[in-house]
């Protein structure tokens, strides 16, 4: 496999900390603290946070700094609601549109993520999961729906990565990949728009189950 960027590995790593709570809502990130806790240099410290502010995850004050932004259970429930239709879109205009060499490429996707999941390896499965959800989009033919989706992917990564570690999502994960891919290539627009809608909207339920338990206060 690639290595992957260090902006890359810094700006998942930061994710991963805002998700589990070790950075708040409303913290301030400080670059020079940054560089010490990944050991590199302020460019790939000063790339990672452009990205994160582009996700919305964090948001840039200038000449005050960066800092974490704030979402209540509500409005990430709100943006997963509006995410799972956009899904359920794409899925269904693919299941219509897609070409047979795409096909082959959201099966190699598939793939991909069957064997990430077996060898329990959620990271892998999570850059497989959106070059899978990639295909779907790019196979959709309307590229209003593919950037609206890319924006809104982009704000809901860290969530949709985190609730990987919940026990058995990955399998379920892949059961889910497999309904929709089935159905796309079967031309079933009405299985395809409803198994991707699902898809997503399960991912809320796990994702809140997943910050109560990282979140619970420490009893010892």
């Amino acid at each position: 496999m690639a290595r992957v960027p260090e902006s890359q590995r810094v700006r998942e790593a930061i994710e991963a900390a805002v998700v589990e709570g070790r950075y708040r809502p409303g913290d301030r990130l400080d670059p020079a603290r940054l560089e010490q806790e990944f050991s590199c240099s302020r460019t790939p410290i000063r790339e990672a946070l452009q990205a994160l502010e582009r996700s919305g995850l964090v948001y840039i004050r200038p000449k005050q700094g960066t800092y974490v932004t704030e979402l209540d259970a509500l409005e990430l429930a709100e943006r997963f609601e509006v995410m799972a239709e956009l899904e359920g879109m794409a899925a269904r205009l693919a299941s219509r549109r897609i070409e047979a060499a795409t096909l082959v490429d959201l099966r190699a996707a598939l793939a991909d993520c069957e064997r990430y999941a077996v060898a329990g390896d959620a990271d892998a499965y999570y850059h497989a999961n959106e070059r899978f959800h990639g295909v779907v989009y790019d196979s959709c033919g309307n590229e209003f729906l593919r950037d609206q989706a890319a924006a809104l992917t982009r704000a809901l990564q860290p969530y949709r990565r985190l609730q990987l570690r919940v026990p058995d999502r990955m399998r379920r994960s892949l059961a889910e990949h497999r309904r929709i891919a089935d159905s796309v290539a079967a031309g079933d627009a009405a299985t395809a728009e409803e198994a991707a809608r699902e898809h997503v909207l399960v991912q809320v339920q796990e994702f809140s189950r997943l910050v109560r338990t990282l979140r619970r206060p420490s009893t010892g």
